[in-house]
């Protein structure tokens, strides 16, 4: 073993940054490990905290789905610190790893796989490419600014020692070469300059340790306080209030998810960067229920969650074309629109969108309705057809009432996130 490798120096470019981050990479180590130890593999090469590191993963899981495969790719790539190469490089024959080969082709699959799923299945669009490239210049910047630190030492290819091929251990015979030892009493009578003995052999240097954690006791004094987690608070709290107000303003691409998306990916750059300027370690208790609500917010009833509207009950009752509004648009409790009061002649249009509530509206007797109902989760109902359950296809279709064609016509599309949608006759 011959020690730690080698410090670079001064990286000039990307391609110098790239080969010397393959051949100093993070070792796992046995200890701090949760799972595979990539993470505490990443802290300790770059001197953060494992727990950012983590914190960091469940972020670009969350955000665009590239966690995972990244996870997979530092099992597969990192060697564990006894081992001689990685486990990818153990399957093709470079060397000895703990991960074994059929263990080395299952995670490579799950690779694969995990990484085909985050680019085309994320819940953020492009979520998936977005969170490899902030993993890929994470690392990047890591290495250009840390890479000096805790390098590695490489472990030797464990060989066996040669058979001895010497003089016997008492063969009377001046072909040694070895110095004559100091004459004394010998119970054999033979020539001690004769003796010729193997060499003990070298003993092993011991494996490198990971650097020691650093401890937080009470009373420690601690240096001045970083203002990455205040200035990431405030950016994230600014962008959530400028998504908010472009739904207002009728940008349908700030939903409530896109909004939680990108504020959590506004706390996930603020993660990184308190990882190189040492703080920011608070911006875990926003990421991690930021985290939550955003599984939450992709699950099928609130894909199509609208933030627009008031909150409260609602209740309409138009009774002329100019009353009647183009779009009665709610964010959360019950919409009651009864259309009977309008008068008969030209045709009428609506829409009822609500985010969480009951929908109800009531038509004339007579009237010709051509009708789309749909409903998140929750049950819809109209004229006497029903659905009930999570993300049902939408009922739609023309009822044209008792009396057949020839009543008041009326256009209604009418979407509930979550609740009940209702349309029926007078």
């Amino acid at each position: 073993m011959s020690g730690a490798s080698e410090k670079p120096g001064v990286l000039n470019g990307f391609e110098e940054t790239v080969k010397d981050f393959w051949a100093s990479r993070p070792r796992r180590p046995h200890a701090g490990r949760k799972v595979a130890g990539v993470a505490a593999a990443i802290g300790y090469r770059y001197g953060v905290d494992p727990v950012v590191v983590r914190i960091a993963l469940v972020v670009t899981t969350i955000f665009g789905g590239f966690g995972v495969p990244f996870y997979l790719l530092g099992w597969l790539f990192f060697p564990g610190e006894s081992d001689e190469v990685s486990g990818f490089e153990s399957l093709i024959g470079r060397g000895r790893s703990s991960v074994s080969p059929a263990f080395a082709v299952v995670l490579l699959v799950l690779t694969v796989v995990s990484t085909g799923g985050s680019i085309t299945g994320s819940w953020f669009d492009g979520g998936g490419l977005i969170s490899c490239a902030l993993i890929a210049a994470a690392l990047y910047l890591l290495h250009r600014s840390r890479g000096h630190l805790n390098r590695p030492a490489p472990v030797a290819a464990r060989t066996s020692y040669p058979a001895f091929t010497g003089n016997g251990a008492f063969t009377m015979t001046d072909t040694a070469e070895a110095p004559s030892p100091a004459r004394g009493w010998d119970p054999l009578a033979a020539d001690p300059a004769g003796w010729d003995l193997p060499d003990a052999p070298p003993a092993p240097e011991p494996s490198p340790t990971p650097p020691p954690r650093a401890s937080h006791h009470h009373g420690t004094q601690r240096g001045p306080r970083s203002k990455v987690g205040s200035a990431t608070f405030a950016l994230a709290v600014v962008t959530a209030g400028a998504g908010v107000l472009a739904a207002l303003n009728g940008a349908t691409w700030f939903d409530a998810q896109h909004i939680v998306g990108l504020v959590l990916g506004v706390v996930g750059i603020g993660l990184v960067a308190g990882a190189f300027a040492g703080g920011g370690r608070g911006l875990i208790g926003l990421a991690v229920p930021l985290a939550i609500v955003g599984m939450v917010l992709t699950s099928a009833p609130f894909k199509n969650f609208d933030v627009r509207g008031g909150v409260g009950d609602l209740t309409r009752t138009p009774q002329s074309q100019a009353e009647l509004l183009p779009l009665y648009q709610h964010a959360a409790g019950d919409i009651r629109l009864d259309l009977t009061e309008l008068p008969a002649g030209a045709p009428y249009s609506t829409n009822v969108s609500n985010g969480a509530g009951d929908t109800t509206v009531i038509v004339p007797a007579n009237a010709d309705v051509t009708f789309d109902c749909r409903t998140g989760a929750g049950e819809a109902s109209c004229f006497g057809r029903s659905s009930d359950g999570i993300s049902q296809p939408a009922l739609s279709g023309t009822d044209n009432g008792p009396d057949g064609v020839g009543g008041q016509k009326i256009t209604l599309h009418v979407s509930n996130s979550v609740g009940n949608v209702e349309v029926r006759r007078d």
